[in-house]
């Protein structure tokens, strides 16, 4: 095991926020000397259950806990997901039913061993012991906290100082999330900063049951493809890590210079030494920015799909761009031509899914980023004859559209 210092040095890598960091150490010294392993919690609530980059930030800190010897708990929010996080809400949340849950929880555990170690993960459902709580027991609980301290939760001031409705089974949220790290009896949570509020209702309920609070480690919401907004679905600016590797190596290419470094710093596995070297060769000039973003592309390509898989998806993504080809392998569509002479390019776009809408394909069109057949096309009212064409959307999307 390696020393607490140490240990604190690569765990406070990337982290917005230690509390306490003094404490902390503490409990990696107690550790270290009592060869005892701290007890570290993550929790997730299934509401989604496809996992993306944004959200593989935690789950790469709880790797490195792994590594540095420590038990890791994967907690599924499974009751607490039936509630709905109100977190950022500015309205209440519809709850997911049990199976949507139980569902999304099994897509969860297959995705989340891609960066977890297996053997050394314990996943829990907090279900275990939330569904056997008592009425008596809930109220017991709700004693623990006042209406007052509820209203400091940013989120829920704003709906109450706005006259929003807040359901009074919201405030049972942060609650029982803070309850599980009772009944864990942990040592560490680990959350995103819009989880502040939870994680410290974790450390005022073990104090209030009598047991020493959690430390928290509090980490930064990874900014989508865009740079400026946190990595979402509902956005478009995710890296879903069960993308094909050629969609997850583009769209690591296309981020920006500035925001490579923060991928480098919450996603890669390289050592805090050769990150700040790789900081330094891109300050004086050393390392070029694309050269160090192909590197980042491929570890996490490879990461999810393997080395083979990652080095064919920069070979056709170099043939694509640098060499203006096209992929070795582009899906077929076949549409049913209309009985008019000539059928509009949106809608052909539309119709064979390279885009999700006329609206977007038009767009796209008048920013001049649609191809036919590798002729530009910026006319959004243009029709094409029935016939076989090749489409380009974009700098990643081609599809071939064959007449039928």
């Amino acid at each position: 095991m390696l020393s607490p210092e140490k240990q604190f040095e690569i765990i406070k890598r990337g982290t917005v926020e230690i509390l306490l960091e003094k404490e902390l150490l503490h409990k990696l010294e107690k550790s270290f000397k009592e060869n005892r392993p701290l007890k570290i919690k993550a929790g997730f609530d299934p509401t989604a259950p496809d996992i993306h980059l944004g959200h593989t930030v935690l789950l790469e800190k709880m790797r490195q806990l792994q590594e540095l010897g420590h038990v890791v708990i994967f907690l599924i929010g499974d009751f607490t997901g039936m509630i709905g996080d109100p977190t950022g809400k500015s309205e209440t949340r519809k709850p997911l039913t049990r199976e949507d849950v139980l569902k999304n929880a099994e897509t969860y555990k297959e995705q989340v061993f891609k960066i977890l170690d297996p053997q050394k993960t314990q996943i829990k459902f907090n279900s275990e012991w939330l569904m056997n709580l008592t009425a008596m027991d809930i109220v017991r609980l709700q004693a623990k906290q006042t209406v007052a301290r509820m209203l400091e939760r940013e989120d829920f001031k704003q709906r109450f100082t706005g006259h929003s409705p807040i359901g009074i089974h919201e405030f049972m949220y942060p609650l029982l999330q803070g309850y599980d790290s009772v009944v864990l009896n942990i040592d560490v949570e680990l959350g995103g900063t819009d989880q502040r509020f939870n994680l410290l209702m974790g450390r005022e309920l073990q104090q209030e049951y009598g047991q020493e609070p959690q430390s928290l480690i509090i980490m930064p919401l990874l900014e989508g493809l865009d740079g400026v907004k946190k990595m979402s679905k509902s956005l478009g600016n995710y890296i879903g890590i069960s993308e094909s590797p050629k969609d997850m190596y583009g769209k690591l290419m296309s981020i920006s210079d500035e925001l490579m470094i923060k991928y480098y710093e919450l996603l890669s596995h390289i050592s805090i030494e050769e990150l700040n070297n790789l900081k330094e060769g891109l300050k004086s000039g050393e390392v070029h920015p694309k050269k160090a973003k192909e590197n980042l592309a491929i570890e996490i390509v490879e990461r999810y799909w393997g080395k083979e898989a990652a080095i064919h998806a920069k070979e056709e993504f170099d043939h694509i761009f640098k060499e203006k080809g096209v992929p070795d392998e582009i899906p077929v569509f076949e549409l049913q031509w209309d009985d008019e002479e000539e059928m509009w390019l949106p809608k052909i776009m539309k119709l064979s899914g390279i885009t999700p809408s006329t609206g977007e394909a038009m767009r796209l069109i008048k920013q001049g980023a649609v191809s036919v057949d590798d002729q530009k096309i910026t006319d959004h009212q243009k029709g094409f004859k029935r016939g076989n064409y090749l489409i380009k959307a974009g700098k990643r999307k081609f599809i071939k559209v064959v007449a039928k």
